[in-house]
């Protein structure tokens, strides 16, 4: 890495992390207020531009948050545990919801998807129902890692609005553990010869500055203060093409760490 995308590097890291201490601590439990969208569509078209796909990530359990904690776009994918106080129809387990849509609204810091809305009902014949009837619950919710499952790896989708060889907008996908993305850098594979990618919006990133061959990519991945560089050396093919998807052949499981001392001793179990 030269010097001077080291020293970008470094200060993409204080930026994000500085400005990650000032909220409260994402691992710490916040209580809010939780609403739902009849309709999980209003939610895979939003913000972060995951599309169709959004509906099929944790079955369906998918959320919009407020800018705090959709973050510009950062906080795309991000995952949440969230559970209702209504001790008479909610469970102690709640449920696990992913961000993909903006929340504008200043009455909830979440609107859930009705299936993950449902989810956090008491495991009883009604209860679901009833809690629907509610609209809008008190909650307690706090970030964990996201768990794809089988998919372990990073995955990159070329968006379909890439123009090839002039433009490329791409899509990061099955972003594991309980970090963002803050910066992206492109070349050739096997050149030095390093490009910034901007985020464009939501989880979307682009450049017009497309190298010709296949590509690799370097990822500024931060967990809460801590942040480093992921290297994909070879993830676009030379032939790659707009819609598709493709491995990016790294992990990312970071678990963020942060300065929440005052809350460790009320970590939501």
């Amino acid at each position: 890495m030269g010097l001077c995308r080291f020293l970008f590097f470094v200060v993409v890291v204080l930026l994000f992390s500085s400005s990650s201490s000032v909220d409260a601590c994402d691992r710490c439990p916040h209580h809010s207020k939780a609403a739902f969208f009849s309709s999980a569509s209003a939610l895979s078209s939003g913000a972060c531009s995951y599309g169709s796909m959004a509906t099929a990530f944790f079955a369906g359990h998918i959320a919009a948050a407020v800018p705090s904690i959709y973050k510009d776009g950062a906080g795309c994918g991000a995952c949440f545990q969230v559970r209702c106080h209504n001790p008479t129809l909610c469970s102690t387990k709640g449920t696990t919801v992913m961000v993909t849509d903006l929340n504008m609204s200043n009455q909830t810091d979440l609107v859930l998807s009705s299936r993950a809305f449902r989810a956090m009902a008491k495991p009883v014949v009604g209860a679901d129902t009833d809690l629907l009837r509610q609209g809008i619950v008190d909650v307690e919710y706090q970030r964990v890692p996201c768990d794809y499952g089988n998919k372990k790896m990073l995955n990159v989708r070329v968006e379909e609005s890439s123009k090839k060889p002039y433009y490329l907008a791409i899509k990061l996908l099955y972003q594991g553990g309980q970090t963002e993305v803050v910066a992206i850098d492109i070349a050739q594979a096997g050149s030095s010869n390093w490009s910034y990618m901007t985020r464009s919006h939501g989880a979307v990133w682009v450049t017009d500055n497309v190298p010709t061959g296949p590509l690799q990519f370097r990822f500024v991945v931060t967990a809460g203060y801590d942040g480093k560089m992921l290297w994909s050396k070879k993830v676009l093919p030379a032939n790659w093409e707009a819609g598709k998807t493709y491995d990016a052949g790294v992990q990312i499981t970071d678990i963020a760490q942060e300065g929440c001392d005052p809350c460790d001793d009320h970590i939501w179990n």
